[in-house]
């Protein structure tokens, strides 16, 4: 339930891409900075992390983040209204951040990281491509 928390978190960072941005850049990038800080004492909480786990969970979150934010940036301001394309930016950052925790954790703290929603949120991102490679695949065939 707590993982959601996190997926919910990232999703809500990338809101303002979907409607008139009605925040400063300061505001936008303080409000960030609030979400990855949120997200950091949540794994160290659940996870125990070291403090240098928290740096690279701090960095990983950081770079990931902010570069999600800028692709998707990049599509609003093309105008592209094809969600689905939203949900691919977000769900490759979500995967390279979850490679990279694999990295970072030890066994005790993946299952950990797994059991909290982890392994949840990577099937739903599998899904999501599956059903995307299946609909270009059909695509293809026509």
């Amino acid at each position: 339930m707590k993982h959601f928390i996190s997926i919910g978190l990232m999703l809500l960072l990338a809101l303002p891409l979907f409607a008139q941005n009605q925040m400063s850049p300061e505001e936008e990038a303080k409000k960030l900075r609030e979400g990855i800080d949120k997200e950091i004492d949540r794994l160290t909480t659940l996870l125990d992390l070291a403090d240098w786990q928290v740096f690279y969970v701090d960095s990983t979150l950081t770079f990931n983040i902010e570069s999600m934010r800028a692709e998707q940036k990049a599509l609003a301001a093309a105008k592209v209204s094809n969600t689905d394309l939203y949900w691919e930016t977000t769900d490759k950052w979500q995967e390279a951040t979850y490679i990279q925790y694999r990295k970072i954790f030890n066994d005790k703290q993946w299952e950990r990281y797994l059991k909290s929603g982890g392994s949840k949120e990577k099937k739903a991102r599998d899904k999501r491509a599956a059903k995307a490679a299946k609909a270009t695949a059909d695509t293809q065939k026509k």
